[in-house]
């Protein structure tokens, strides 16, 4: 199956969020099953192109947008640790630019570089020779590509039996463009923006709508969080439009590639550990305490706490900070943080950062060994998400024993289950209600077997015996590929 995986940001090149690590793990076990996939996206500026051995293909894209041509050039890398090409649309004026989106503000002519960025895609296709039997696009970014394949390209031979699947990792960021522009760019023209069209919600061109309407089929990365998203609560003002795809929904769960994140294998940590041998994990949290410059007798017994995640509301910040403080200051655990995003809590981070350093490990930004020792390092990582479409991060910390804390929503709710003291069966602790008080009470309930055995004994064996690979979320993939391909055959 030859497969076109269109994205805005794949790991390692590119990366702001979860987005980034599902586009790099799926194409690498679809070619491990024999498939042919490839990937396209932008060469950023900040994209490195000597450390990833990235070379220019001499080819050049003539990209319609509205009444102009423009033309970009494209590269050619391989995604690491795989044998799949990857394809770097150049455009330095649109790309060559410091970040992905606009930090802390969108640039202001995202409509035009992803309106682009699906185009292009297409033209990259057709200069390399490549007919797809799928087009998988990702997220609001890259969503017009799906309105592009039946409208544009609909009687183009090489596109012609080929079908579009379109998977929603946030339903909440939706591309919401003024509707001159984006019908310009896009070349489909304002006679088909109206209210009530494929392309029109609330008076602006929704880009994550025409992804929805214009798909062949449409995925979620989690199968609750494709049920959540179909209610008004979670549907962000499109549930009445997935409802009505509804048939063509399907929700699957994101992977994790154990290759990268494994703590029998890991590299970035200090000392590896199986299930045979979790005491050494202690080891690999001691480490982690004395690069604060702690020892041993800085009581390095007492529970580490910790977060990777965008420091954003989705993630459950108001929570945190509404219980977190009175927590450090009297000792019950250490809390150590990485992540950056919104300036009330970077704020309010580094206010406990100066005021407890040797209790709150704060880390502003992201590194991505930081990120493994501290999952690897500490004994329970905190998931309490307003809404959390799949989550890998919990994932990551089954596999290294780290007993997640989380919210009962989306992935999460998919992936981790409430402890029981009678049954002995369970991986972490649930609350349901976004409410301080719930979460409050979940933390109580987990820092209450800390080190209580057999308790704390078998719920890290029960964490690190689940197994949410990659490989199985690619496969149920091929299986909507070929779902996808029967509408267009």
């Amino acid at each position: 199956m030859n497969i076109l995986l269109i994205s805005a940001e794949v790991t390692p090149f590119a990366k702001a969020g979860g987005l980034a690590d599902v586009t790099a793990a799926l194409p690498a076990e679809w070619k491990r099953m024999g498939h042919n996939p490839i990937i396209v996206m932008p060469k950023y500026g900040f994209i490195d192109e000597k450390m990833w051995n990235m070379e220019p293909t001499f080819l050049t894209l003539n990209v319609p947008m509205g009444y102009e041509t423009e033309f970009a050039h494209l590269w050619h890398g391989t995604l690491p640790g795989s044998e799949v090409p990857i394809y770097f649309i150049e455009f330095n004026e649109y790309f060559a630019r410091d970040g992905i989106y606009g930090d802390p503000n969108e640039f202001f002519d995202n409509d035009r570089r992803f309106i682009f960025l699906s185009r292009a895609a297409f033209e990259a296709a057709k200069a390399l020779d490549f007919t797809p039997d799928i087009i998988h696009a990702h997220d609001f970014h890259t969503a017009f590509a799906m309105a592009f394949l039946k409208t544009h390209y609909r009687y183009d031979m090489r596109f012609a039996r080929t079908a579009g699947v379109y998977t929603i990792h946030n339903l909440a960021y939706q591309g919401k463009f003024n509707p001159f522009r984006a019908m310009e760019f896009s070349g489909i023209g304002h006679d088909n923006f109206y209210k009530g069209s494929w392309f029109e919600h609330n008076g602006t061109a929704n880009a994550m709508k025409i992804g929805i309407m214009f798909a062949d089929k449409i995925t979620t990365v989690s199968p609750n969080y494709s049920r959540e998203i179909r209610t008004p609560y979670y549907g962000e003002g499109l549930c009445d439009e997935l409802n009505y795809r509804g048939p063509d929904l399907i929700g699957i769960l994101n992977g994790v590639q154990y290759d990268k994140w494994n703590p029998a294998i890991d590299d970035a940590i200090a000392v590896k550990y199986t299930p045979n041998s979790i005491e050494d994990k202690m080891k690999n949290k001691i480490d982690f305490l004395k690069g604060y410059g702690l020892n041993d007798n800085d009581g390095l017994d007492i529970p580490l706490i910790g977060i990777v995640a965008r420091l954003t509301e989705q993630k459950g910040f108001d929570l945190i900070e509404s219980v977190l403080e009175r927590h450090i200051s009297e000792g019950d655990f250490r809390f150590a943080l990485l992540g950056s995003g919104e300036r009330r809590y970077v704020d309010y981070f580094n206010y406990l950062k100066s005021k407890y350093p040797a209790t709150a490990l704060i880390n502003i930004g992201y590194d991505e060994t930081i990120a493994h020792k501290i999952i690897a390092g500490c004994d329970y990582l905190l998931v309490p998400s307003r809404f959390e479409p799949c989550g890998l991060t919990q994932m990551y910390a089954l596999k290294y024993a780290t007993i997640p804390i989380v919210r009962q929503t989306g992935g999460l709710a998919d992936t981790v289950n409430e402890y029981s003291k009678v049954s002995g069966t369970g991986t972490g602790f649930v609350f349901l209600h976004y409410d301080p008080d719930d979460f409050a009470f979940a933390l109580r309930r987990a820092l209450s077997i800390y080190t209580s055995e057999p308790h704390w004994s078998t719920i890290r064996q029960n964490a690190m015996a689940m197994d949410y690979s990659s490989e199985r979320s690619a496969l149920q993939y091929i299986n909507v590929f070929e779902w996808a391909m029967e509408k267009v055959r």
